[in-house]
Formats: structure tokens, C-alpha cells, sequence
């Protein structure tokens, strides 16, 4: 199955018995926005409080760490999704925030029946999706049964060694001008890791924010990665949500998964970590 769906394909599936459709639009005003329109038949999942574990110092694991596996755990359960639900994640930035997140942590914990809608609500609208107001109901089920995150994943400590190790890769998703330390609207140090290379998530998409082709993909990131061993690879964001755009992309194109540094810029730059600037 690959990860991403396209609304044509997600619409055909709208009646199916084990589909269970999540809103994970992030923002302020995310869940008012849910309230008034969405998808027909979704559910509404908090980025803030339902897919991390905030504390109050992001020093210690970034603005948005991951909930322990037996708060996910009982969250999955309360949105009603089994082993056999066949779970679509979208959000309104064209699957490049929360949804990616959910759909890697659902991943992590051995879920196989996972995807993203290309496009996230924008493109589903375009085609006529069906849309509903209100609070749709899940129906809740047991904890969802798992013990461990299966997908790799490094700390603070891991990313400091990559810096001076030649046969490593750090990826940094963000724009440009927050890796060159020109700007830094949500941390409180602009700036990049040192090692670390720039390949915006947005990058991964088309001029019509959909993600390019999964050979187009493995094509770029072949390029990205050469030789580099998987288990060498981070991806980072700010706070471990978009790099899981970037590591969606990875595996649409049917690449080894390279880990996820959750903590981010948001950890790195909080700790009197090295910091790199560019003209």
C-alpha cells in the first residue's frame, strides 16, 4: 500500500466498513475550522494534545515530543481504529503537518493501513469531496495493542555525534531562510545544526501541492542520500512534524526509512548546542 492516497481514490472508499477518516489540521483556530466544514465522515485529532506531549521546558525533547505509547495508545482507541482499520490522514497544508505526523507515528507502532491524502483538503474539495459541519462521533474501541515504536529514531546526544561523522546526513526540512538563520519565527535561535543540509519539504511537492511522482521522489533522494548507510540518515524539522512530510516522500518512494529526530531545532537550539548562520 503506498502511503499516499490521491481524493479520487479516497472518495471511492468513502462507504467501505473499516475506513476511518482523521482531520489533523493544526493551528489556532484548527478545530473551529473543523466545527464548520470537513471531510465527510472525519474525525478531529489535536496535534498539541493528542499526537505529543508538551512540556513546559522544549528543551528537553523539542515543542513537540512524542506522547508516552500508552497515551497514543488510548488515544487510537478512542478514535475507534482496530489492526484492520484502514486509517486516511489529511490536514489543510497538503498533508505537510500533522497528518504526515500521525501517519508516521501510526507507522511507528506497527499499523499497516495507513495513509495521506495528496493534497490534504484543498484537493478534495477541488473534486467535489463531500463535506459535513459538526463534531463527528468516533466510536471507541480497546487501547490499540503495541509496545514499542518500531520506526528509528535518535536523541540530542545521537545528532551532536552526526555533525563530525563524514559517513552521516542530517536533513533540515525547513525553508531556506530559517536554515540560513535569516529568520526563526517560532524558536528562540535562528540558525541549522552544523552538517546539516537543506532540502525543504516543499520541495517534495508539485506546483500544485501534490506530491511529485514516487519515481521523481526516489530519483531526488537517491541523489540526497548516495551511499550514506540508512541507519546514518536524520531527518529534522523544527519540532519533529514536517521532517515526517519528508520521511513520507522517503517512503512513497519505496526507500529505507531514515530516522526521525523528533526533538529538532526546537531541542538543538535550546541547549547551547553549536549553531551554524549563512550569508
Amino acid at each position: 500500500m503506498n502511503p499516499i492516497i490521491n481524493s479520487t481514490e479516497l472518495l471511492a472508499l468513502l462507504e467501505t466498513k473499516n475506513l476511518i477518516l482523521i482531520d489533523a489540521s493544526n493551528g489556532n483556530n484548527a478545530y473551529d475550522n473543523y466545527l464548520e466544514s470537513h471531510l465527510q465522515g472525519a474525525l478531529f485529532v489535536d496535534l498539541n494534545t493528542q499526537l505529543a506531549a508538551i512540556k513546559e521546558d522544549a528543551a528537553e525533547g523539542g515543542r513537540h515530543p512524542l506522547p508516552t505509547l500508552e497515551q497514543f495508545s488510548k488515544v487510537v482507541g478512542t478514535l475507534g481504529i482496530t489492526p484492520e482499520s484502514h486509517v486516511v490522514v489529511y490536514d489543510d497544508k497538503n498533508g505537510a503537518n500533522a497528518a504526515a505526523r500521525f501517519w508516521w507515528m501510526l507507522k511507528a507502532v506497527g499499523h499497516e493501513k495507513i495513509q495521506v491524502l495528496n493534497g490534504g483538503r484543498q484537493a478534495a474539495e477541488k473534486i467535489g469531496f463531500p463535506m459535513e459541519k459538526g463534531n463527528k462521533k468516533a466510536t471507541p474501541v480497546s487501547n490499540y495493542p503495541f509496545s514499542n515504536w518500531q520506526l528509528p529514531q535518535v536523541t540530542l546526544n545521537d545528532v551532536e555525534k552526526a555533525t563530525t561523522n563524514p559517513d552521516a546526513i542530517i536533513i533540515d526540512v525547513r525553508e531556506t531562510a530559517r536554515y540560513k538563520g535569516h529568520v526563526e519565527p517560532l524558536d528562540l535561535i535562528a540558525g541549522h545544526i552544523p552538517n546539516a543540509v537543506n532540502v525543504p519539504f516543499s520541495t517534495n511537492l508539485d506546483e500544485n501541492g501534490l506530491f511529485l511522482s514516487p519515481s521523481l521522489l526516489k530519483e531526488k533522494y537517491q541523489a540526497i542520500l548516495g551511499n550514506i548507510p540508512v541507519e546514518n540518515q536524520i531527518v529534522h524539522c523544527g519540532s519533529g512534524v514536517t521532517a515526517c512530510h519528508t520521511l513520507l516522500a522517503i517512503a512513497s518512494a519505496s526507500l529505507p526509512m531514515p530516522s526521525l529526530y523528533v526533538g529538532s531545532w526546537s531541542e538543538w537550539s535550546r541547549n547551547g548546542k553549536e549553531i551554524v548562520t549563512e550569508e
